[in-house]
């Protein structure tokens, strides 16, 4: 098939958009790798659902899972029992897992009486998916997580639902 002027510059301009996309899409997926996170975002604390405080501070040092969730978010409650597999198994080795509900207290509580689990939950209301946007989470959506590593820098992240397995390997991936 010969092309004209016209299908040749038609076919150097798609290509040329598959090579910037394709940049793009490099770039995006690199972002949360190895991403510097400042100092006010481990200097922040959030209420629970008990009334107690959760401070980030003493969590830098140590790998974190960190969870963004919500009660009325299917795939947030359906992964759930996979960050408390996780929590629980991989806590003897150092690691810790927070979930940040981007949800009202009075619901978490009553999702939390019904289904515990073991790792620590703070309370963001919905400025917990602003943070999260400024955390990498480009379309603020649910759930959105995260691995920080011991240097306090995102490792890997994650828009949607999780899985154990999946945690566990990115854990055995840093060691």
């Amino acid at each position: 098939m010969k092309l004209d002027r016209r299908g040749w510059l038609m076919a150097a301009s798609v290509a040329a958009i598959a090579v910037v996309a394709g940049a793009g899409w490099s770039v995006w997926r690199r972002r949360g790798k190895g991403m510097s996170v400042d100092d006010e975002f481990w200097a922040s604390g959030f209420d629970t659902p008990t009334g107690a405080r959760l401070e980030l501070a003493p969590m830098r040092g140590r790998p974190l899972v960190l969870n963004f969730w919500a009660t009325w978010c299917p795939p947030c409650v359906r992964e759930m029992p996979a960050l408390d597999r996780f929590a629980r198994e991989f806590a003897p080795l150092g690691w810790q897992v927070v979930g940040l509900a981007a949800d009202n207290a009075q619901p978490v509580r009553e999702f939390l009486a019904h289904t515990p689990v073991s790792y620590a939950i703070g309370l963001t209301g919905f400025a917990g998916v602003e943070l999260s946007q400024r955390l990498g989470n480009l379309s603020g959506g649910l759930p959105f997580t995260l691995l920080f590593g011991r240097d306090g820098a995102v490792l890997q992240r994650r828009m949607g639902e999780t899985s154990y397995e999946q945690l566990a390997q990115w854990a055995k991936a840093i060691g």
